[in-house]
């Protein structure tokens, strides 16, 4: 029970990585708070959990939206130990692309600014919120999903790759800000992993990606899930500052 009475908040908890984290949290003894914009979906994790989990309605990219959610949390479990900056969304495309020497199509400003709102301002929204509750505390956890083309690149992830980049800048900072304060800070890179994403993609395409993954399948969101735990436990109570690759060894492969 490493993480028995622990408060714990994950964003876009209510399916694959984040499901998964909340239930091996859960299992661990945690206190899990789920955050999604899947009313259906986040009520039905909840339930799962027992008692005293709960499940919020929240848009991470809404400032408002996550503080409110912070104050609900505060008056219900009185304190926070861990979150987990889970949510993320994306909206692949090529940044430009040419045909006979004429613009053809570009990556849509909007979907630039959504994936960047969701996935880089949604994590520094739930991370201000909490921090002044563990600065308070003087402990805490918080853990933020990057991805290994936040540190590698990817082909047609312009917007992507610069949020996730963008984590685990953020996630330096954050140690050398928050550490005086007992607080740790680190990131969670995983590789191809079988989400509910990858499920509509083509099998040859997720062949693909098995073979070049030198342990030869796709991660598993229990996978990623139990890095959280590890880096959420006293078990890696001198690690901040760092991500965590989760890859299946994805860039030897490569």
């Amino acid at each position: 029970m490493r993480l028995k009475d622990k408060v714990a908040l994950i964003t876009g908890g209510a399916a694959g990585i984040g499901k998964a984290t909340a239930e091996r949290f859960a299992e661990e003894g945690a206190r899990v708070a789920i955050a999604d914009v899947n009313d259906t979906a986040g009520q039905s994790v909840a339930s799962t959990l027992g008692t005293e989990a709960s499940f919020y309605k929240v848009n991470v990219a809404n400032r408002s939206d996550v503080q409110k959610w912070i104050d609900a949390v505060m008056q219900r479990y009185g304190r926070i130990d861990v979150l987990v900056n889970n949510a993320g969304i994306v909206r692949d495309g090529m940044l430009v692309k040419i045909k006979d020497g004429e613009l053809v199509k570009q990556m849509p400003e909007a979907e630039f600014d959504l994936v960047i709102s969701i996935n880089l301002k949604g994590v520094f929204n739930c991370t201000q919120a909490v921090a002044p509750v563990m600065m308070r505390q003087n402990s805490g956890v918080i853990l933020n999903a990057t991805s290994v083309v936040g540190l590698d690149g990817n082909f047609g992830q312009t917007n992507y790759v610069a949020a996730k980049a963008g984590v685990i800048g953020m996630t330096k900072v954050w140690a050398r800000e928050l550490g005086r304060s007992g607080i740790r800070v680190n990131a969670v890179a995983p590789g191809f992993t079988a989400t509910e994403i990858l499920s509509a993609m083509p099998e040859k395409v997720l062949d693909g990606m098995k073979a070049r993954t030198p342990l030869g399948r796709l991660g598993n969101p229990r996978d990623i899930a139990n890095a959280y735990l590890f880096l959420a436990s006293d078990e890696a109570a001198f690690i901040t500052g760092e991500t965590l690759r989760v890859d299946g060894g994805l860039v030897v492969g490569t």
